[in-house]
């Protein structure tokens, strides 16, 4: 009848065994009944019993089997319902669009949320969505803060397609299936994770950048006080920190803290590096200093080196910063003044000898700048190709495609017998060029990708770098040789440098000389930003070779349409905040758009309250933004904050994909957010 429960499986087997072991016994009598009939008939009589036995037990028996099963099943479901309902830990049941159906005891404990509870559990957990749920047999795991506790969170699909097959009152639907969710408490393990990452030892290093010229400063008798206030401030600082300073020569110090203590300094921002400036008794220069730390190592050597490496980035940049290398990641902090010019010229002198060394061994040299060559790129490859020709060296430089800014100089090497025509090479040209024998220059800038052409840094052996921009976190690694001078003013007044010490007899021509000094002109903005003693000194120095400032200014004039586009662009500024003036430079019709941009930045800054400017221009489906202060903000970290970089007073940046109104948000929400956390 329907509803009669049967056996089945290796339990009805087993009950059956009597019946089967009947089979067994029939044939041993009917083997018997072969033998002797009388053996055979009494077995017959035995068999008889037993099988009346047999069928009497099992039919009597079975009934009381069967309930006894049940029974079983009964108490074995509760008892998985009272471990699921008892269970350690917080669990619960979801429907395939993640609303509840059951939870634990001790999901309710946690939660509050009782078992009639039957919304979706992001309303208990904002971090669970319906993307965290699983979409396959896979788990999916993912961490969660509900209190003060921490927790791992799993899901996991349940089919329940078999729970319901030949039901008469349930249909099976596509989605078949309910989700398992376990929560783990990890709070403690969370906590030893933190504090053992907190514990971690950071190695670090920390330079006064003008030691020496600060010293100069002051009286004799004062210096050892000098000293003795600025190892107390310095001391002190990272005392109050739980850090150990140990000073390695008279301007250089080794430190040793602890990860949280280094979380500590990024959250005062570095405020060590302005209290040392205030250090003062009677110097006429504050002292700075730069710090570089590195972290995250295997290994304490690891940091150390990283540490190392940071310290000189730091003083690369400049100097008045503190650098974090932690890994591939590089942080930077400070950097808001001017770097130092430095009194001596020590370091070029043995620069220029290096670079001479480098030179008489190898058959050729190729100069190159940054895409887009300015005025300044191309008069610093003249220098290096003037450098080459005095040891008797092929020179060429590389130059792509050649703006209305820098023509006028390459038409004037090229209407000159005396110069090769060949002189200026293709990207495609100077990679057939170089070979084993040859040396790659890089002039005016120190980031690989800017290069004209970077596939040379590849195919080159010997590389040397030559710039005067604040080193980023990309840098060319295989320079044989790196001569950064943030100080500087121009690449420009970098190489006339270098010449005064390269060879002896050394000739720089008119022409030449009015290349370099056009280059210190234009990034000095008429020897207005940036300037120094050395700065003079160099332009002095070209004004000797031949340097013609009434051709030059004549060379450099400009054609009716750059001039109304400059105007147009300063027509048109906007002042954000009251302090800082954006403006469009208009692209079309320019050859060098770029130029006409920065160009329009300078003339922004002479309007009055005006912090910084900023000229973004379309061009080469890509936006230039020429950013450019005076001394009250440094645009340099707004414009690295954005991916690009340069000088305090004079920076750039390059964004790609983005429309022009795109462009000028992401300019004010990166200045929005570095006013709002005083960074500018």
């Amino acid at each position: 009848m329907k509803g009669k429960i049967k056996l089945k499986g290796q339990l009805k087997l087993y009950m059956q065994w009597p019946m089967i072991l009947m089979l067994l016994l029939l044939a041993m009598n009917a083997v018997l009944y072969g033998v002797n009939l009388r053996a055979g008939a009494i077995a017959t009589g035995f068999l008889g019993v037993y099988a009346a036995i047999a069928v009497l037990l099992y039919f009597q028996n079975r009934s009381m089997i069967l309930n006894e099963l049940i029974s079983f099943a009964t108490q074995y479901g509760q008892v998985q319902k009272s471990l699921l309902r008892d269970f350690i830990f917080p669990y619960a049941l979801l429907d395939p669009d993640g609303r509840l159906l059951w939870v634990n005891e001790e999901f309710t404990s946690i939660t509050g949320k009782e078992k009639a509870y039957h919304k979706s559990i992001t309303t208990v957990f904002p971090e669970i969505h319906m993307e965290n749920l699983p979409k396959d047999e896979q788990a999916v795991e993912t961490n969660l803060a509900y209190g003060e506790r921490d927790y791992r969170v799993m899901l996991q699909k349940v089919s329940i397609e078999e729970l319901i097959q030949g039901s008469n009152i349930l249909e099976t639907e596509e989605r078949s299936y309910l989700i398992a969710m376990y929560m783990f408490d990890e709070t403690e393990f969370n906590a030893m994770v933190r504090k053992n990452e907190e514990d971690r030892l950071v190695s670090g290093l920390l330079y006064l950048d003008n030691y020496e010229e600060a010293m100069e400063s002051v009286e004799d008798v004062r210096r050892s006080l000098l000293t003795a206030l600025i190892n107390r401030k310095i001391n002190k600082y990272f005392s109050s920190l739980d850090g150990v300073i140990k000073p390695l020569e008279k301007d250089k110090y080794f430190i040793v803290m602890r990860k949280a203590s280094l979380e500590k300094l990024k959250e005062q921002k570095f405020s060590i590096l302005e209290e040392v400036k205030t250090v003062n008794i009677g110097n006429e220069m504050a002292v700075t200093i730069s710090m570089g730390f590195g972290l995250n190592t295997q290994t304490f050597a690891q940091s150390a080196e990283y540490a190392r490496i940071a310290i000189e980035l730091a003083l690369g940049r400049g100097g008045d910063q503190a650098v974090i290398k932690e890994g591939d990641r590089i942080s930077y902090y400070g950097g808001k003044t001017q770097a130092v010019e430095k009194t001596t010229r020590v370091k070029a002198r043995v620069k220029a000898h290096a670079l001479e060394e480098f030179m008489t061994g190898k058959d050729n040299v190729v100069v190159m700048g940054h895409s887009i060559t300015d005025v300044d790129s191309f008069g610093a490859a003249v220098g290096i190709c003037r450098a080459a020709r005095t040891l008797d060296k092929k020179a060429y430089i590389v130059i792509n495609n050649p703006t209305s800014s820098v023509r006028p100089l390459m038409d004037a090497f090229l209407q000159n017998p005396d110069y090769d025509h060949h002189m200026f090479v293709t990207s495609q040209e100077a990679k057939e060029l170089v070979d084993d024998n040859s040396m790659v220059v890089v002039v005016d800038t120190n980031r690989p990708s800017y290069t004209e052409c970077p596939e040379l840094l590849k195919i080159a052996k010997t590389i040397v770098v030559l710039d005067h921009h604040r080193q980023g976190s990309e840098t060319i690694q295989n320079a044989v040789l790196s001569y950064i001078e943030p100080y500087a003013s121009s690449a420009c007044e970098m190489v006339a440098e270098i010449l005064q010490y390269f060879a002896e007899g050394v000739r720089v021509k008119n022409i030449e000389a009015d290349s370099l000094y056009a280059g210190i002109m234009i990034d000095t903005n008429n020897f207005m930003a940036k300037t120094g003693v050395r700065t003079f000194e160099a332009a002095a120095f070209l004004r000797r070779c031949g340097a013609d400032v009434t051709r030059i200014r004549k060379m450099f004039r400009e054609d009716i349409e750059s001039y109304k586009a400059r105007g147009e662009a300063i027509k048109n500024a906007e002042l954000f905040r009251k302090s800082y003036a954006i403006s469009v430079c208009p692209a079309q019709g320019l050859d060098s758009p770029t130029v006409v941009g920065a160009q329009a930045a300078n003339e922004l800054l002479n309007i009055v309250g005006v912090k910084a400017s900023f000229v973004l221009t379309d061009y080469n489906n890509q936006i230039y933004i020429s950013a450019r202060a005076i001394d009250e903000v440094n645009v340099q970290l707004i414009m690295e904050r954005m991916g690009g970089g340069g000088h305090l007073n004079i920076a750039g940046a390059q964004l790609k994909d983005h429309t022009m109104a795109e462009a000028k948000d992401v300019l004010k929400q990166t200045l929005q957010e570095m006013i709002d956390e005083g960074d500018i």
